[in-house]
């Protein structure tokens, strides 16, 4: 079967086409990825300075063309514009403080070298992969692929770009802007298409992928590469808690845990989707999040926009009638929300653990709250999930504590979502929510490798490593060992 050469990019409210891309064939993905190569190999010999130059040039770029890259956004996703332009805003501070940070965080390192090879100095290097392939959602076009984007050009490598079939345009732009900019050729380079472009990039000769997308295909990825051992990266989705506690501020919990679940349409993978609430608290809590609840309302001018994929409606309607066929009850909204192509809110309460709304990710503006009789309740409810991407608690006095008892990767108290603004800091999950780090220091180690360099800075007559070893050598060491070593003994 002949593969399309072009596809349609539509708004998800009207289903007009917006404009029309190349899909992709897998011979124009492996040509592209070997000009990457070359391009790599020139983007590794730069100085740290002068590729943060290079970084800093296309950050100040971007930054001019805020207003045009906020309406794309919106005409693609069906998001309000105003956060739009919020995610445009946050996506260049990361690339601003990657093409920073990357000298402190990556030049080499001295190690001690030992007593045994103390006439030895070591390095450890950290060496660029080389060409990676980054595949974006379309949930957050510019935001979350930058987290790698960003990463691993201040880390030295170059980089291919995927963008989701629903959100071609965002994608198109950050490497035409990144081509005005950019001294080196095919450095930065973005190939459209539909999913099979996608699984083209993860099966040509890139160094490592950075993948963004739902844990079933994130596995399927996974397995691709390790066939040929190339590293990846996985962000996947998950089941996101909130914990509030009795000591909670309950206004500001329903206000920041409402606009987690609801905000973007609940399209956001480190959005709430199930609240824990302490029973003392718990009428009182309601009351107040329904309260706000019935404010909020989707559409043109609404507090949020569509369902940008519109097969997602299918699986929130899925979820709300199962958990209606369970016994939840529903405070907001109820099973005739979906209204493609929007979704009203809906709160539910008193939902079975182990209906779909509890345990598979709904990805809609959806909010299932249970009663619980303590935050050790909640925190074993909160772990019980396959998946680990992130987690809020909201409480006065032991939200760290509680935080700390959760098995997620990122976890905000007193607040929702603040760690994906905080460029200094890793971002990422656990089980089925993925594996590896953007954002933060670890971030940029994440698109290297440690290289060790070991070199003899003065001989000695003592040598171990090599077959004229003496008896004297070997005594040697064993009383050196000795001393260093068994001083633990009674």
């Amino acid at each position: 079967m002949s593969i399309a050469a072009t596809f349609d990019s539509h708004d998800p409210v009207t289903r007009l086409v917006l404009a029309q891309y190349p899909n992709h064939s897998r011979e124009e993905v492996d040509a592209c990825v070997s000009r990457a190569h070359l391009a790599a190999e020139r983007w590794q010999s730069y100085t740290f300075t002068a590729r943060k130059k290079v970084l800093l040039a296309w950050c100040a770029l971007l930054t001019s063309k805020i207003d045009e890259i906020a309406t794309l956004i919106k005409s693609e996703t069906g998001k309000p514009l105003s956060d739009a332009t919020l995610e445009a805003t946050l996506a260049i501070g990361h690339l601003a403080w990657a093409a920073k940070s990357a000298e402190k965080v990556l030049s080499p390192q001295r190690r001690p070298s030992g007593i045994l090879m103390f006439n030895m100095s070591s390095v450890v290097d950290r060496v660029p992969f080389g060409v990676v392939g980054v595949i974006g959602p379309w949930n957050y076009p510019i935001f979350t692929p930058m987290g790698s984007i960003a990463y691993a050009l201040a880390a030295g490598n170059a980089v291919v770009f995927k963008p989701s079939e629903y959100t071609p345009g965002v994608g198109s732009l950050l490497a035409r802007t990144f081509a005005e900019i950019s001294p080196i050729e095919n450095l930065f380079t973005t190939v459209t298409g539909l999913p099979e472009t996608g699984k083209f990039l993860t099966e040509s000769a890139v160094n490592k992928v950075s993948f963004t997308g739902s844990t079933r295909t994130a596995k399927l990825v996974a397995a691709n590469c390790a066939t040929r051992m190339v590293p990846v990266v996985l962000e996947c989705g998950g089941k996101d808690p909130i914990i509030v506690a009795s000591d909670a501020n309950l206004e500001k919990a329903a206000e920041y845990a409402l606009w987690s679940a609801m905000s973007n349409a609940g399209q956001t993978c480190i959005g709430a989707e199930r609240l824990y609430v302490v029973e003392d608290v718990a009428d009182k809590f309601l009351a107040i999040i329904t309260a706000m609840a019935k404010e909020i309302k989707p559409g043109k001018d609404g507090n949020y926009g569509p369902a940008t994929m519109p097969s997602q409606l299918a699986v929130i309607q899925n979820h709300l009638n199962d958990a209606a066929s369970k016994g939840a009850s529903f405070l907001v909204g109820d099973t005739h929300s979906v209204k493609a192509p929007f979704v009203e809110p809906v709160i539910m309460v008193n939902v079975p653990e182990d209906s779909l709304a509890m345990t598979d990710e709904t990805f809609g503006p959806t909010l299932a709250i249970n009663r619980v009789p303590s935050a050790a309740a909640a925190i074993n409810l909160a772990n019980a999930s396959s998946y680990g991407l992130s987690a809020a608690v909201f409480s006065k006095r032991h939200g760290k504590k509680i935080a700390r008892a959760l098995k997620c990767g990122m976890v905000s108290v007193n607040s929702v979502i603040a760690f994906a603004a905080i460029a200094s800091v890793p971002f990422g999950g656990v089980r089925n929510s993925g594996y590896g780090r953007i954002h933060g220091p670890e971030g940029l180690l994440e698109f290297t490798y440690p290289r060790t360099m070991v070199k003899q800075i003065f001989p000695i007559p003592v040598e171990f490593t090599t077959f004229k070893r003496t008896a004297f050598a070997d005594g040697f060491i064993k009383k050196a060992i000795r001393l260093l070593h068994n001083k633990g003994l009674g």
